[in-house]
C-alpha cells in the first residue's frame, strides 16, 4: 500500500503505452487504495466495538466504572419521594420498585421499563395499586416475581404482611397466589429472594426466633416449600435481621441488621459467605456501602455486575459547607438525597467478594 500511495503522491511516470493504458492503470491504482483503506476502517471499527461493547451492556450498565455509590435514575426512578427495592428482569429491560407514602405509610410496586436509550416514566404494576405492596423480587429464570403484601387471604382481612407470588403469563403477570404455610404465618414475611434451584429466602418475625427478626430459608422439595429453616448463629442475632438477598447460587447472602455494636448507622448491610454448607459470620460491608443514615434493600443485578440498595442517606447529615438560600433548601428537600430514601447502584466489586476464603 506504501508503493501505491507513493507513486499518487509523487506521480511516478509510468513507461509509454498504447493509447488508454495510463488511465487504466490510474484507475486501477485509486481503486486499489480506496479498497485497502476501507478495510482499515471496517477492521478499525470492530476493534472499537470489541473494546466498547454498548451493545451488550445491559440497561442499568454504566460506560465507567460506579466505584462509589451513586443514585440511580435520578429523577425519574430516584426522586423526591421515598423509593425502596430494584428488581429487574432478566434482560434488564423492565425494572419493578417501590415507592412509599410518607403517613399513614403505604406501599405501591412501580414499574419502569427501558425504551429508546432510557428508563420511562414508572406506572402502577399490574397487580398493584390497592393494597400496601413492597420488596419485589424475580427469581433468576423471570418465571415468578414474589413480593410482600397485606392484601386480604381467601377474602379476610390481614393484620400481618405475608408473601406472594405471580407466575409469568403471555403479556405479563398471573394473578398473585399467597404462599401458604409453612412459608407464611400469623406473624409477619418479608423480602423474598430466591436462587436458582427455587430455595426461598425471607424473613420473619415468627415465634422461636433468635431476636426482633430473623432471616429463614425455605428448600424446594416435589413442588412445595419444606419447613423454613433459621440460619442460625452466623446470620441471626439478638437484633433484627432482614432483607435477605441471596445469590442465585446460593455462595453468598447480603442482608441488613438494625442496632448491632459495629453497626454505622441506622442499618448497615451484612455479607455472609456460604462453606461447605456452612455460613460465615456476618460482616459489615463498611463505610464504602454503609452510611450513618438507613442502608437496606440489597440486590445484585441479574449480569452479577452491579449491587443496588436503599438509602436514606441524605444532604443534611453531615454539616452543611456552606449556607443554603430558600431556592437551593427547597430543590434539596423536593428532590433525592433529602434522606427520605433512593436506589443506589455501585460496581459489584465495592463488595470485595470472596467466595473461596473465611
Amino acid at each position: 500500500m506504501q508503493t501505491l500511495l507513493q507513486d499518487l503522491r509523487y506521480g511516478v511516470r509510468l513507461p509509454a503505452r498504447k493509447p488508454g493504458f495510463t488511465v487504466i492503470v490510474v484507475r486501477q491504482i485509486i481503486t486499489a487504495v480506496a479498497v485497502l483503506l476501507f478495510t482499515g476502517l471496517v477492521l478499525l471499527g470492530a476493534r472499537g466495538a470489541a473494546n466498547h461493547p454498548a451493545q451488550s451492556r445491559a440497561p442499568y450498565g454504566s460506560n465507567r466504572p460506579i466505584t462509589t455509590p451513586a443514585i440511580f435514575a435520578e429523577g425519574v426512578i430516584s426522586t423526591g419521594d421515598m423509593e425502596l427495592n430494584a428488581a429487574f428482569t432478566p434482560d434488564g429491560r423492565t425494572l419493578y420498585f417501590t415507592r412509599r407514602t410518607p403517613r399513614p405509610q403505604m406501599w405501591f410496586i412501580l414499574v419502569s421499563h427501558f425504551r429508546n436509550g432510557r428508563w420511562g416514566a414508572p406506572e402502577m404494576a399490574e397487580f398493584s395499586g390497592q393494597y400496601s405492596d413492597f420488596d419485589p423480587i424475580i427469581s433468576p429464570d423471570g418465571s415468578k416475581l414474589f413480593f410482600c403484601s397485606n392484601r386480604p387471604v381467601d377474602g379476610q382481612p390481614r393484620p400481618d404482611f405475608d408473601i406472594w407470588v405471580a407466575e409469568k403469563a403471555a403479556g405479563g403477570w398471573g394473578a398473585p397466589r399467597h404462599l401458604d404455610a409453612p412459608v407464611n404465618t400469623k406473624a409477619a414475611e418479608f423480602y423474598p429472594s430466591v436462587t436458582a434451584d427455587g430455595t426461598l429466602y425471607f424473613s420473619s418475625n415468627r415465634e422461636g426466633g433468635k431476636g426482633r427478626g430473623d432471616i429463614y430459608r425455605a428448600r424446594m422439595v416435589d413442588g412445595k416449600y419444606a419447613a423454613p429453616e433459621n440460619l442460625g448463629d452466623a446470620i441471626n442475632s439478638q437484633y433484627f435481621e432482614g432483607d435477605p438477598f441471596i445469590a442465585p447460587d446460593e455462595s453468598y447472602l447480603v442482608f441488613v441488621s438494625y442496632g448491632r455494636p459495629d453497626g454505622l448507622g441506622d442499618g448497615d448491610l451484612y455479607i455472609s459467605y456460604r462453606r461447605d454448607g456452612v455460613w460465615t459470620a456476618a460482616k459489615n460491608l463498611g463505610p464504602g456501602i454503609n452510611s450513618s443514615a438507613l442502608d437496606f434493600c440489597p440486590v445484585v443485578s441479574p449480569d452479577g455486575k452491579y449491587f443496588f440498595f436503599t438509602s436514606e442517606r441524605g444532604f443534611a447529615d453531615a454539616p452543611l459547607p456552606g449556607r443554603r438560600n430558600f431556592d437551593q433548601l427547597l430543590k434539596q428537600i423536593r428532590g433525592p438525597r433529602n434522606g427520605l430514601g433512593d436506589i443506589y447502584q455501585v460496581d459489584i466489586g465495592a463488595l470485595n467478594l470472596n467466595r473461596t476464603s473465611p
